[in-house]
């Protein structure tokens, strides 16, 4: 046991941090002498807030060696989204029916009107979960995730 580990026990007997303090800064410390702590979570532990929208397209490696691929790799910030949602504050009531309309001929069935700042909060939670890959039929690997 090392210095750092004793001293955080000893900091948790003398109730100066929780249980659950105690637990991450341990792992910090083991992540910080090459140990495996950090990617430890236990469950039911709440995760961090997703701080990016990430999008990548990955080639095959015959398209690779080919030269004919294209790369991408786009990381949206999530303040940038929550922005723009408040952005729709500033669309004047007129317009509302107008840009509903369109959503709905386009198959999207949403009204601008009942965006709520929790629901915007709620959804950006539920994205920490999403992650996809797709695999196309060149090869091509695409992952939609957040970090």
């Amino acid at each position: 046991m090392t210095e750092n580990q004793k001293k955080v026990l000893d900091m948790l007997a003398e109730n100066k941090i929780s249980a659950d303090e105690a637990y991450r800064l341990l792992n910090l410390i083991d992540a910080g002498e090459g140990g495996r702590g950090a990617d430890v979570r236990v469950e039911g532990e709440k995760k961090d807030k997703p701080r990016y929208l990430r999008v990548t397209v990955v080639p095959n490696s015959e398209s690779e060696k080919a030269g004919n691929y294209d790369r991408v790799n786009v990381r949206v910030p999530m303040s940038l989204i929550r922005a723009g949602i408040k952005l729709t504050s500033l669309i004047p009531p007129q317009a509302y029916d107008k840009v509903n309309d369109a959503l709905k001929e386009k198959g999207i069935n949403f009204d601008l009107r009942s965006i709520k700042t929790g629901d915007i909060e709620e959804l950006i939670e539920a994205l920490g979960d999403m992650q996809v890959d797709v695999e196309s039929g060149r090869g091509e690997k695409v992952k939609v995730f957040v970090e």
